[in-house]
């Protein structure tokens, strides 16, 4: 049937009078009606004086709406007598998590009391003082003498600058802390607990043994069950610190330094803080590369093998949107769309570090062999924040990859000070609640929809260790060229070029886009790469419509717009021996453009939030409204 030009799609989805055939053929049921496994899970702020009845009466809203999971995140605005990790805080765990399991809902557990993690809201350096977080710090000397250091300070190494200065580089306690839990009186001032040692072995194992040990003392019965992952929430080497230029440092830090880059780094040390030494950008890379190695080390590595043998998954994601090479360590790699740093009808949907965070986590999936992956959405968005932006944001995530969906947050308490910190409630207290479960329920089969399929996918797009370039991204983006990030250490260490293509995790990639030049030893694949004429290199001014004919040479296009349709995004999956193509107008306008599908000329169209369906045809015109997102259920 040819849509008439009068109409949207969505005005033929909903006006019911299209006759359907042929749904069961190519729609899966779960797609439909997708498992409970499939839910947003909301973090929930527990964040006043808690009640059994209350507790109990959140979680029956929760599912009446479509939300079949939850994340128990305690939050500032706890009474003091409910302090972390205490028997009476976990006594309303087991409330919930019991409730949980009795409705065949699940729970995952937040490991921090607030945010970043390993600290155990001071816990850890109460414990011992030694644990406290500490930094790399300068001091100026005159051209003799030795510095004078206090107790807590110790000597790194003495260097001298090319212009002479001297310089004592030392290791120090930070001025960092984490948020608290509690209020200081009535609000909104918070305690500030210090932060952790995070590249200190003991320290972190005194962090596992405070918090993970005590979850597993008390909640082993439902781990692997209801109980299905531990969140780790954006560890940071330096917490939330009060001074700079400070770097992330721990005892006997050199020598880690020295191992993980494979030189001396103590003449360089000066280009952590003075941008006229040599290479200096280089050096300062190089240096938190290093560190950050360390960081995989000291905390990812334990983290996830704590959780892996519990059968429980690591979740969370790290401090950075880009940073990629940590989401090896965990069994769903995640991101977080925070601060409205990502906006419909704006460059930060296409440009920008946040922009890149959806392929990221998608990204690090795919090439880690996870099954899932995971966004933290909408968190801080502000009172402003609406229906439609969070359904868009969803949509952006769902279309570059992402399986499941954390919505920040569902507020136990807007009371006092509660609601305005980090808003909005996003749930049961927005004015949109009533309607959540048709969100609710398209979220659930489009994270289906993108779990355990086929990404149809042949491009990737070189990233650093722990940076994602988006110049390109944004051209591939707008052209309908699905790609993956690939980040150097992958390609290093675990690709393999073939005479088809570069080949990691199952995955064939016809063409690699290099942005830059890679930090790590290169290593023969790269000149292999480039002999091969699979290494495109993206240059800031190069000729952007020639680039995509570059492209299309090594990488057939499976989708084609005509007209372009730069707002139209394209993935393509095969779940079941089903193709699904997602189609999302990332723009306000409407848009029209024929479609050329390479694995597909008939099918379903298919809106994830009604279930509603209509015929496809690649003759026919493809209608958007503004935001929408559709998918083409295809046969050749």
């Amino acid at each position: 049937m040819a849509l008439p030009k009068s109409a949207s799609l969505r005005q033929i989805i909903f006006s019911g009078d299209t006759e359907i055939t042929e749904r069961t053929q190519n729609i899966h049921p779960h797609l439909l009606a997708p498992p409970r496994e499939f839910s947003v899970t909301p973090f929930w702020f527990w964040n006043d004086a808690l009640d059994e009845e209350e507790i109990v009466r959140q979680i029956a809203d929760f599912e009446a709406h479509g939300v079949y999971g939850f994340v128990i995140h305690p939050r500032v605005g706890l009474p003091r007598d409910l302090g972390w990790m205490s028997g009476r805080l976990l006594h309303f765990y087991d409330l919930a998590i019991q409730e949980a399991r009795r409705r065949q809902m699940t729970v995952i557990l937040y490991d921090e009391g607030m945010y970043p993690s390993g600290s155990s809201s001071g816990q850890v350096v109460a414990q011992d003082p030694a644990y406290h977080c500490r930094c790399l710090a300068k001091i100026d000397l005159p051209p003799a003498g030795e510095p004078a250091l206090a107790e807590d300070q110790h000597l790194v190494a003495v260097v001298e600058r090319a212009n002479g200065q001297r310089l004592a580089v030392i290791d120090r306690r930070a001025d960092s802390f984490i948020r608290g839990l509690h209020y200081l009186g009535e609000g909104p001032a918070e305690d500030e607990p210090p932060a952790a040692d995070l590249l200190n072995p003991a320290a972190v194992g005194c962090f596992i043994r405070l918090v993970y040990d005590t979850f597993a003392a008390r909640f082993a019965a439902y781990f692997g069950s209801t109980i299905t992952g531990i969140f780790t929430d954006e560890p940071n080497l330096l917490g939330r610190c009060r001074e700079r230029p400070v770097f992330p440092g721990t005892a006997g830090i050199l020598a880690h330094v020295n191992r993980i880059l494979g030189y001396d780094f103590t003449p360089h040390l000066p280009a952590l803080w003075f941008d006229d030494e040599p290479q200096a950008g280089y050096y300062r890379r190089q240096y938190l590369q290093a560190v950050n190695v360390r960081l995989e080390e000291t905390w990812y590595a334990p983290l996830h093998d704590w959780c892996q043998e519990r059968d429980l998954a690591l979740m969370g994601h790290p401090a950075q949107d880009d940073d990629i090479s940590h989401l090896r360590y965990f069994h769903v790699p995640g991101q977080d769309l925070i601060w409205r740093w990502v906006l419909p009808d704006h460059p930060s949907a296409l440009q920008g570090t946040a922009s890149t965070q959806a392929k990221c986590s998608s990204s690090a999936m795919v090439h880690g062999r996870r099954r899932r992956n995971a966004n933290e959405c909408c968190g801080a968005y502000g009172h402003e924040f609406t229906w439609e932006e969070m359904v868009w944001l969803a949509n952006w995530c769902f279309v570059r990859g992402v399986n499941w969906l954390i919505p920040h947050a569902f507020y136990y308490s807007v009371r006092g000070p509660r609601r305005d910190e980090r808003p909005p409630d996003v749930g049961p207290r927005s004015s949109w609640w009533p309607r959540y479960g048709q969100y609710a329920d398209g979220c659930r089969r489009l994270s289906w929809l993108n779990t355990g399929s086929l990404h149809v996918c042949h491009l990737a797009i070189l990233g650093g260790y722990n940076a994602l370039p988006w110049p390109a991204a944004r051209l591939c983006f707008q052209h309908q060229r699905d790609f993956n990030y690939l980040d150097e250490r992958q390609l290093f260490e675990e690709a393999e070029l073939k005479e088809d293509g570069l080949h990691l995790a199952g995955m064939c990639y016809q063409a690699l886009i290099a942005e830059h030049e890679p930090a790590l030893a290169a290593g023969p694949i790269w000149q292999r790469l480039e002999q091969a004429g699979r290494l495109l290199r993206y240059e800031a001014g190069l000729d952007e419509p020639a680039f995509v004919r570059q492209i299309d040479q090594l990488v057939p296009p499976d989708v084609t717009a005509t007209p372009a349709a730069p707002n139209l995004r394209a993935r393509h999956v095969v779940k079941h021996g089903r193709r699904y193509y997602l189609l999302f107008n990332e723009g306000q306008v409407p848009l029209e453009t024929r479609l050329s599908l390479a694995h597909c000329r008939h099918g379903l169209l298919f809106d994830p939030y009604t279930g509603r369906q209509a015929p496809f045809a690649a003759a026919t015109p493809l209608r958007l409204a503004g935001h929408q997102l559709v998918v083409i259920a295809g046969r050749d």
